[in-house]
């Protein structure tokens, strides 16, 4: 079924992405200088809009 498949595809992208945002939360604690934490935030916001537009795929897939 594609619907299924297309399903799975969205739950492995979700999980990685939501890896990505964890590995960013621990390379936060980290970091220090405010460049690094600036490119942190950047691209955890950018995980987090993907987050987030991944879920509302899965979602409307019913």
């Amino acid at each position: 079924m594609p619907g299924n498949s297309e399903r799975t595809e969205l739950d492995d992208r979700i999980a990685i992405v939501r890896r990505n945002i964890s590995e960013l939360m621990e390379q936060a604690t980290g970091a220090s200088g405010a460049a690094v934490e600036e490119s942190i935030a950047n691209r955890l916001n950018e995980q987090q809009d993907l987050l987030t537009e991944l879920l509302r795929q899965r979602e409307a897939l019913g």
